[in-house]
């Protein structure tokens, strides 16, 4: 054994000098240090938005240039896998993702060929400061250091970037970002899925009032395009003590044709929601009515039909939501106060409906109690809405599901006794007006 001692050694030796060769191969020049920090620049990218939900937020990635050298990659802190396990893992808050490096002319092309905006601003950093963030870059790529769990407001694509500007400056960004912020994350997330008005309900039913809170201007850099903002209205110190603007030239590679431009402010649906509301509560009302006047059939069909899209509709939401708050990381549907509104109870209504679709008189009893318990839980929910810690922003939310709720309380309430149909069968005379013979 102990001659092996310097075999082994030996062998150690020679994988650590193979190895190194390679890995300084792959690294760029100025995360080797070869890179001089007035040959370097570095541009802060953003991309607008696209067309699938996962792009409606805009992304953004940094470029690193050794002009000297010759050299450029592009920083991408978006990579995920689409493999099977993806969506449990995205299910279960634990979706890892990781950094990446690639060319950047490429990557222009493809988000230019997807109609999506590209806009580039030369960072003023001095060279120093180059040299510092290229070399932290080309650190983060390594396998050891690429992978981060993902957080879409705290630790996404974009805070990655926003973290790493502020780290070489020195806290600069971090400090002149340090005041109020112009909205709620649930205010910024309700204008950027305007886009898609279905989506955008089910977000802000799913979120609780984490979101609600003031958040600071740091906090909105979450969103490509509001650290593009921030960057751009930034002054920093440089090396003679003086302040300067921290973008020290703006490239506009691609403006997208056709697509609509991001609203300022969120949009003001709640009167629809109401209405959409009234009219469904109040149709159920009405069917209800109109089953115990006529006794038919096309009323209960209908009224459990309405049973049945409410569990679709309401019900699988809200029963999600139950499962994320107790058995995922996704803090920010945990607590969350639709569950006053919609819970794995309004499920029931799915089967529930069929049922009565079919003339199952238990399952018009059973409805009504159900209807009764979810209603009782909307208006606590509202009552409850009083006291401070029950703060969600939600009213667009109680607007549309608690009339319903009390609407179809009411109206399994009224179909639970049908009017008698009035007897039409002749009777016979009265003995005073039979027909008398003389």
């Amino acid at each position: 054994m102990p001659r092996l001692a310097p075999v082994m050694t030996c062998l150690l030796g020679l994988l650590l000098l193979a190895a190194t060769p390679a890995r300084a191969q792959n690294m760029p020049p100025w995360g080797t240090g070869e890179s001089r920090g007035e040959d370097l620049t570095i541009y802060l990218v953003t991309f607008g938005p696209g067309d699938d939900v996962a792009s409606w937020w805009g992304h953004g990635s940094l470029v690193v240039e050794d002009q000297r050298l010759r050299q450029s990659r592009l920083y991408n802190y978006g990579m995920f896998s689409f493999d099977e396990r993806m969506l449990a893992r995205y299910a279960m808050g634990r979706l890892e993702f990781w950094v990446d490096d690639t060319s950047a002319s490429g990557t222009f092309r493809f988000y230019r060929s997807q109609n999506r905006d590209v806009r580039l601003q030369e960072l003023a950093l001095t060279p120093a400061q180059r040299v510092e963030l290229g070399r932290l870059l080309a650190e983060n790529v390594l396998p050891e250091n690429r992978n981060y769990v993902y957080h879409h407001y705290n630790d996404n694509c974009v805070t990655r970037l926003r973290d790493g500007i502020d780290k070489v400056l020195g806290g600069q960004l971090h400090q002149s970002m340090d005041v109020p912020g112009r909205m709620t994350l649930r205010d910024h997330t309700r204008r950027y899925t305007d886009v898609g008005p279905p989506m955008s309900l089910l977000l802000d039913f799913l979120m609780n009032d984490e979101i609600d809170k003031p958040v600071t201007r740091w906090q909105e850099a979450f969103l490509p395009d509001e650290l593009e903002r921030r960057v751009a209205e930034t002054q920093v110190v440089g090396e003679d003590g003086q302040k300067r603007p921290l973008v020290a030239k703006t490239l506009n590679l691609y403006t997208s044709q056709g697509r609509p431009a991001l609203p300022e402010q969120p949009p003001k649906y709640g009167p629809v929601l109401l209405l959409m509301g009234l009219a469904f509560g109040g149709g159920a009302v009405g069917l209800a009515l109109w089953g115990r006047r006529s006794g038919g059939r096309a009323p209960r069909i209908l009224l459990g039909l309405q049973n049945v899209l409410v569990g679709l509709v309401f019900g699988i939401p809200g029963f999600a939501l139950f499962i994320m708050w107790l058995f995922t990381d996704h803090t920010v549907t945990y607590r969350n106060e639709n569950l006053f509104l919609a819970n794995p109870l309004t499920v029931l209504a799915l089967p529930l409906g069929f049922q009565l679709m079919f003339g199952s008189e238990k399952a018009r009893e059973r409805m009504r109690l159900l209807w009764r318990v979810l209603a009782g839980l909307g208006v606590l929910g509202l009552v409850l809405k009083v006291l401070p810690p029950f703060d969600q922003d939600n009213w667009r939310l109680i607007a549309l599901i608690l009339p319903i709720s009390l609407g179809m309380a009411g109206a399994l309430t009224l179909a639970r006794v049908r009017v008698p149909v009035a007897d039409r069968t002749a009777e016979p005379l009265a003995p005073s007006l039979k027909a008398s013979g003389s």
